[in-house]
């Protein structure tokens, strides 16, 4: 049948209809609106018509119905219509069966004079025309052509479709069902018409791509950025005080110490002196200020900060921040920071969005960093305590709860950081035994297969793995990662490394000579799914080949053929990533710039989300207090810039992000299930008081902002 707005006949007061009735009629016209809520077919769900003021709550005028078996409904009055299916609703695959309950409350709408079929599709459509002004056929339109459907069919009974569009039809019902179920959770209609206006945002993209740079904090590269939570006492829009560094023994240092062994890295033209680095005020300050004497502009290389699991916590010291010069083994340069007005990345931010409250997922350096980028874990060494990497087990302090205090100070550790760097018993790449007996690698360990900084054993004729022997090697790993949950949707995923195919080829050479590399051309720690079981190259090589992919070679042409899959990771190589130590902030910033040039060219760029962000803070200073989460982090603050069409432009985003948010994001957009961690993560972040990370979608608009 068609349903549509009609008009019906009531009986008017006597007197009224006394004096029509010499017209012939006592009976007057109101207007009533008629239709059915679909998705399959829903039974007893509640009918309104939504208040123009309020989104997502019944007009004070309109009289709410239920809807019947076959899910149709007729309301008093025209306008838009908002149908709330609660659990005491039934769901009906087809007219005329038993049905189901509903387990979840579902809100849904439909633009006014377009109810005929109410459902997760003309919700969508109303949430879109609340982004354009209210104009229907162009949100209709938009919406079809994303779907590759006809603009009648998005407003048929998909039930009853027929043809290529049945598919698509149903399959984008089902998506934006889940995403409105998670959405109608929020008790407050404002809390749950923003949460449904990111996910439906969210589900606008198409290809997500992400840039994992190397080591900056959040205050080192944009603390001066306008508007933005930036360094205390030197960006107006900072949320809080500066809080003076600390010495070991909690006494606040009067000066800064010097920066060991100089400020710049060996070999270069600019030297800064450990000397010339002595008695620095305690505070931030600015490394490429052109009046300092300290000055060295962003293309000069600094020395390397420690940046491992334990420091970092030691460094955070329970969020007050005040220990970062205290317990780095760079002295006063983990408080210097940058005019980052001065990069390309800067102008990227400014046009698009910046992320200024995203936590590292986990405390610490780089291998711990990219191991939960991609399954929210830390990797596991079971009975470490009895193999070769026995003596990799850091040693630490705890408290009578068995909580973590400090690294355990070494006999020869000077007794205040002014005197020198600071040193440990064993601060090794092993936690200690858990629970439940198992150790966890939090600290730099290699992959079991090639390319490894381990070369293969002497007997190895393949080539192929590390070797086992030595007490770096890590065990391989079978925790559940997103690639994992992407394979298993049958969605297409790759991992793209800058030297990925020239450092293979040498690792896996018949002898490994003088010419293979190492840092800064290639690191072997930041390639996280190398560690993982399912990529062993003689079991798995074809699923290894097609998901752990070669930058140089594939990565752009894949962006300019339109054939990146819909999640890309990249990786760049060590002079590029802009890590301290072996990169420069000016060649890194150039480099990245130019690789998000490239795929605004590509045809995907039109659904495309680049999220451009940095896997640890690499010792660098930072004044933000990072959650309080579960054993793994999260850490300290780290930049994210956000790339889309349909990001909010030149917006500051606040909303709370750990690294896992781009798990959160891959997940919630292709309907994946969720990893443990993410869900660790979380409820610990709510134990504590705090609330849980958000996954992007709220720097996202509903409909292209170019």
């Amino acid at each position: 049948m068609n349903l549509h707005a009609k008009t019906s006949l009531r009986p008017l007061p006597l007197l009224l209809s006394l004096g029509l009735a010499a017209c012939g009629s006592d009976y007057a016209i109101t207007p009533s609106t008629q239709g059915q809520v679909i998705g399959s077919y829903y039974e007893n769900a509640q009918v309104c018509l939504e208040s123009a003021t309020t989104k997502l709550t019944c007009d004070s005028a309109s009289a709410a119905v239920r809807t019947a078996a076959d899910g149709s409904y007729t309301l008093d009055g025209q306008g838009a219509v908002l149908v709330t299916i609660g659990t005491d609703a039934i769901r009906h695959e087809a007219i005329g069966d038993a049905g189901s309950k509903v387990t979840q409350k579902l809100l849904l709408r439909a633009p006014s004079g377009h109810s005929a079929f109410v459902s997760a599709l003309s919700t969508e459509l109303a949430q879109i025309m609340d982004s354009n002004g209210g104009d229907f056929a162009a949100a209709s339109s938009k919406l079809a052509a994303r779907l590759g459907v006809s603009e009648a069919g998005l407003a048929s009974d998909f039930n009853k479709a027929a043809g290529d569009e049945l598919a698509k039809l149903k399959a984008e019902n089902a998506s934006v069902t889940a995403l409105i179920a998670s959405a109608s959770a929020q008790a407050a209609p404002a809390d749950a018409l923003a949460a449904l206006n990111g996910s439906l945002a969210l589900n606008n993209i198409q290809t997500i791509v992400v840039i994992y740079a190397e080591n900056r904090g959040f205050d080192n590269l944009y603390g001066l950025f306008p508007g933005a939570n930036g360094v205390p006492g030197v960006n107006p829009t900072s949320t809080s005080s500066y809080v003076a560094q600390k010495d070991i023994d909690g006494s606040t240092l009067p000066v800064l110490p010097p920066t060991w062994g100089g400020m710049a890295a060996a070999g270069q033209s600019t030297v800064i002196t450990q000397a010339q680095s002595a008695n620095l005020p305690n505070k931030p300050f600015q490394i490429d200020d052109v009046s300092s004497p300290l000055y060295m502009p962003q293309s000069v290389i600094t020395r390397d900060l420690v940046h491992r699991f334990y420091n970092n916590q030691m460094q955070i010291n329970g969020g007050a921040n005040d220990k970062f010069a205290a317990y780095s083994d760079a002295g006063g340069l983990t408080m210097g920071y940058y005019d980052g007005s001065k990069m390309q990345l800067w102008d990227i931010a400014k046009q698009y969005a910046l992320a200024d409250n995203l936590f590292i997922g986990a405390f610490g350096g780089s291998f711990l960093t990219h191991q939960y980028l991609i399954c929210a874990c830390a990797p596991t060494y079971p009975n470490a305590d009895t193999s070769v990497a026995k003596g990799s087990i850091a040693k630490i302090d705890v408290d009578a709860n068995g909580n973590f205090v400090r690294l355990t100070p070494s006999a020869t550790a000077p007794a205040t950081v002014l005197n020198g760097a600071p040193g440990y018993a064993n601060d090794g790449a092993l936690t200690p035994a858990d629970s439940t007996g198992m150790f966890y690698a939090v600290n730099t360990m290699q992959p079991p297969f090639q390319p490894s900084s381990n070369a293969p054993a002497s007997g190895d004729s393949s080539k192929l793995y590390a070797d086992t022997s030595k007490a770096t090697t890590l065990p391989q790993q079978t925790q559940t990662n997103i690639g994992d949950l992407l394979s298993g949707k049958n969605i297409d995923w790759a991992w793209y490394a800058g030297a990925w195919k020239d450092t293979t080829a040498l690792a896996t050479a018949s002898a490994r000579g003088s010419s293979f590399p190492s840092p800064p051309n290639f690191q072997f720690h930041h390639q996280p799914f190398n560690y993982f079981a399912n990529m062993d190259p003689v079991k798995a090589p074809a699923y290894r080949a097609a998901h752990l992919r070669d930058f140089d070679s594939q990565f752009l042409a894949d962006a300019s053929a339109g054939k990146l899959p819909p999640v890309a990771f990249y990786k760049p190589q060590g002079n590029l990533n802009q890590h301290a130590g072996y990169a420069s902030v000016a060649d890194g910033d150039a480099h990245i710039a130019s690789v998000i040039a490239q795929l605004k060219k590509s045809p995907q760029w039109k659904n495309m989300l680049v999220i451009v962000t940095y896997d640890e803070n690499g010792g660098f200073y930072d004044h933000a207090a990072p959650p309080k989460g579960d054993r793994w982090g999260p850490g300290t603050r780290v930049p994210a810039i956000l790339v889309s069409p349909y990001v909010k432009k030149g917006l500051v985003d606040h909303t709370q992000y750990d690294s896992a948010s781009i798990l959160r994001a891959i997940t919630h957009r292709f309907a994946l299930p969720v990893l443990d961690g993410l869900t660790t993560r979380d409820k610990a972040l709510v134990a504590n008081g705090g609330k849980p990370m958000g996954d992007f979608s709220a720097a996202l608009a509903l409909v292209p902002q170019e």
